[in-house]
């Protein structure tokens, strides 16, 4: 059953940047989640062993309560049976300023994702842009101010990326070329500060890197990190990063950088492609 909000506490959307305090967030339980229809590498690895869904359930059920601890409110779209992958809300849509975008996304399996969040947001009397008629999905899109970074990948065309600028005249839009077999942006780079990102730049093209390096304190993510969804952390503000308690070496060296580290145990949902950045599609953040 769809969570509404609050009697009297309507919502509003806003999000200029991937750090900022997180106010609002849109989850959805892993209560159908398993490997089925293989869609990427991460999951042709795993298919054999697939998903313990229980352990799924409980693991992200504790990241649930970890952001309603740190403040967050957290709504939850209803789970529908034949939606696999419906726990990786981050790729239905973005926000961008005050406005959210409905992605449109490329594999047809996940199509129907989007309708349940179209409902959601009439329910609730919340506006959305759905304009883009060309594939794009949330988690190839990272906002920092004026600057927004798209990955051009599988999953996001530079069709779409060519809209969104048209839409977005006074924002800064750059593309960054992922290697082939990347999913999305944020599997190799998540901007976890107004001066930092995680980067694992083999993902990327050389010259997007150096550029990065232009803008950034660049903590540089390893290979194997990457398969672990090293990169794909969560920034919730006050410089608190949710992380994976297998990557170590990657916490330590934020910690080194000044951030907190909330290390949370997710290694079952990481198994179909995607972890805590993956799994949330923020509606507001407001600085302080």
């Amino acid at each position: 059953m769809t969570k509404a909000l609050p009697e009297n506490q309507p919502m509003t959307i806003y999000c200029e940047n991937e750090y900022d305090a997180l106010q609002e967030v849109i989850l959805v339980p892993p209560t159908n989640m398993k490997i089925e229809e293989v869609i990427n590498e991460t999951q042709e690895h795993y298919l054999k062993d697939n998903i313990n869904r229980d352990k799924a359930l409980q693991q992200h059920h504790d990241f649930k309560l970890f952001l309603e601890s740190e403040g967050t409110h957290v709504s939850e779209l209803p789970t529908k049976e034949e939606l696999n992958e419906q726990v990786y809300t981050r790729d239905i849509g973005f926000v961008i300023e005050d406005t959210l975008f409905i992605s449109l996304m490329k594999e047809e399996v996940r199509h129907p994702e989007t309708a349940v969040l179209r409902d959601w947001l009439q329910q609730n009397n919340l506006q959305y842009n759905a304009t883009i008629s060309s594939a794009i999905e949330g988690g190839d899109v990272l906002v920092d101010g004026k600057t927004i970074w798209i990955g051009n990948s599988h999953r996001t065309s530079r069709k779409a990326i060519q809209q969104l600028q048209q839409v977005l005249p006074n924002h800064y839009i750059r593309s960054v070329k992922l290697r082939e077999d990347i999913l999305h942006l944020d599997c190799v780079l998540t901007i976890i500060g107004e001066h930092t990102a995680l980067v694992y730049p083999a993902g990327i093209d050389k010259a997007a890197y150096q550029y990065l390096k232009t803008w950034y304190t660049v903590i540089e993510v390893t290979e194997e990190e990457q398969f672990a969804m090293g990169p794909n952390v969560l920034a919730i503000g006050n410089n608190t990063i949710v992380s994976l308690p297998e990557n170590r070496a990657l916490n330590r060296k934020m910690e080194q950088a000044g951030f907190k580290v909330a290390e949370i145990a997710f290694s079952e949902i990481i198994k179909s492609g995607g972890s805590f950045r993956c799994c949330t599609l923020p509606l507001k953040r407001m600085e302080g």
